[in-house]
């Protein structure tokens, strides 16, 4: 593949993580749910609607 493909494929699967996450969030705060990720060490965070 030629890089120019690579790095247009690259954008766009970051762009469509990017509405994902954008989805997700609202999905969450609409129900009042909370979001649960991990930080950077691999801890579990629970981050309630109210601050999202």
């Amino acid at each position: 593949m030629e890089m120019k493909n690579k790095n247009e494929i690259r954008e766009k699967i970051l762009k469509g993580l990017e509405i994902y996450q954008e989805k997700l969030i609202q999905t969450k705060k609409a129900r009042n749910l909370e979001l649960v990720v991990s930080d950077d060490e691999g801890r579990v965070v629970r981050i309630p609607a109210c601050e999202l």
